[in-house]
This record gives C-alpha cells, sequence and structure tokens, in this order.
C-alpha cells in the first residue's frame, strides 16, 4: 500500500425519505447541529465543528426507502446496520430519545441497552457503558 493514501471516516450515512426531518431528529438527539441540507441530503456534526472535522453522520434521500423491521421477521425488509450510542444513564437517555420523537422497540434483549426506533424507522441503540465514559480514551462529542 502507498503511504502517502489516506483513509478516514467521513460520515456514516442513513437512507429515509425525508433527510432534513430525521437529520433534526438525531441534531436534537446528539445536541449537535445541521451542518447543510437540501432535499436531497442532509448531514449533521458536532457543535462548533466544520464539516469534514470529525465524523458526521449523513441522510440520504431513497424514495424507495421502506423501514426494516425489527427485530427481524422472514420475508420483511432487515436492518443492514445500526448506530451504537454510548449512555451514562439508560432510562433518562431513553427519556429524552423519546422527547426527541423516537419510540422504544416492544422488544428488548437486555438489562445494559434499549433499542430504539427513529422517526423513519431505524433502530438505534442506547447502550450503557459507565466504564467507557470514565477512559481517557474515550473521545465522546
Amino acid at each position: 500500500m502507498n503511504d502517502e493514501l489516506k483513509i478516514k471516516m467521513y460520515s456514516f450515512t442513513i437512507d429515509c425519505l425525508e433527510p432534513y426531518k430525521l437529520a433534526k431528529f438525531y441534531a436534537d438527539l446528539l445536541k449537535w447541529e445541521i451542518a447543510f441540507y437540501d432535499k436531497d441530503y442532509a448531514c449533521i456534526c458536532p457543535l462548533g465543528t466544520y464539516q469534514g472535522a470529525y465524523p458526521g453522520i449523513t441522510f440520504q434521500r431513497n424514495t424507495e426507502y421502506v423501514p426494516p423491521v425489527w427485530p427481524e421477521k422472514p420475508e420483511a425488509q432487515q436492518q443492514m446496520a445500526h448506530l451504537d450510542f454510548a449512555v451514562n444513564n439508560l432510562e433518562e437517555a431513553v427519556q429524552y430519545a423519546i422527547q426527541c420523537g423516537a419510540t422504544m422497540a416492544e422488544k428488548q434483549f437486555s438489562d445494559s441497552w434499549r433499542v430504539m426506533i427513529d422517526p423513519a424507522g431505524h433502530p438505534f441503540c442506547l447502550c450503557y457503558m459507565k466504564p467507557v465514559f470514565k477512559s481517557p480514551h474515550f473521545a465522546l462529542l
């Protein structure tokens, strides 16, 4: 491999019908800001950073988007990826996510995390990770 080649994560992109609406939900949830948006794309990033300065989340309009079914069921749209968020207080984080517009999935599999559903139907997890927050290597934004 060429030593000059650099590959860095820019963003995680999520398909949806309404990019701005879903970007607004995640910006509210994470207390981030919308760096840019148009009818087809939106990008959020941590407050005070610039687009590309830190990996962000982008939202891409897909007019054929079908929300996944969770937990998975045969012959239904499957999730292809999901976001995990570290939290220091699980129950407070769940209530906050609900206030932002999420719903809690009916089926849960652990006392250490909660599966939530965003307004477009994507599952995401709130994970109680107290030891991670105490780590000097954790760069939580």
